[in-house]
């Protein structure tokens, strides 16, 4: 079941990848409900999709906290 959260979640911020304000709300959320090592997992991730979109990269303070 967590594996299936963990792959939603990759979905959503993909899909809205587009829209800054919407990624970072996403990407909260996805922090509060993720387990620790997927945490770590979607930090890798995201690092790979921001320099794919580089006007995401305000977001990226919420991965460290």
């Amino acid at each position: 079941m967590a594996r299936a959260m963990y792959d939603y979640t990759k979905a959503v911020l993909k899909k809205v990848s587009f829209d800054v304000n919407l990624f970072c709300k996403e990407l909260k959320k996805a922090m509060d409900r993720l387990l620790p090592y997927e945490i770590e997992e979607l930090k890798v991730w995201v690092d790979a999709l921001v320099k794919q979109n580089p006007q995401l990269n305000q977001c990226l303070i919420l991965l460290n906290p």
